[in-house]
């Protein structure tokens, strides 16, 4: 497995057509975190007591989303589809990301 060594960020400006502009992905990002998730629906006993557990729910879900989940659409996962992996990650990698990542601030 490769890691990426550094990250580019780069600003994207623009004016965009106004026809176009929607809100439908934010609302299926947001419906499919709800979904996945139990602690984003209402009364629920699966809440976050400490921030730092509920950012690492989030990361993990992403992960899990982007990575390791097919999507039927495009018959491959969202990492794959943009570049960022050259395969489908599975949940035993997802597990030792950990692991790896602890091994390569070492070396």
């Amino acid at each position: 497995m490769t890691w990426p060594t550094e990250t580019i960020r780069t600003s994207v400006w623009g004016v965009p057509d106004p026809l176009y502009i929607t809100s439908a992905h934010v609302k299926r990002n947001n419906l499919t975190m709800r979904m996945h998730m139990r602690r984003f629906t209402r009364l629920t006993n699966a809440f976050s007591k400490k921030a730092q557990n509920h950012q690492r729910a989030l990361a993990l879900h992403f992960m899990y989303y982007n990575f390791v989940k097919r999507r039927s659409a495009v018959k491959t996962t969202p990492a794959i589809a943009a570049g960022v992996t050259d395969r489908e990650w599975t949940l035993r990698d997802l597990a030792n990301l950990p692991d790896v990542l602890r091994d390569s601030e070492a070396a």
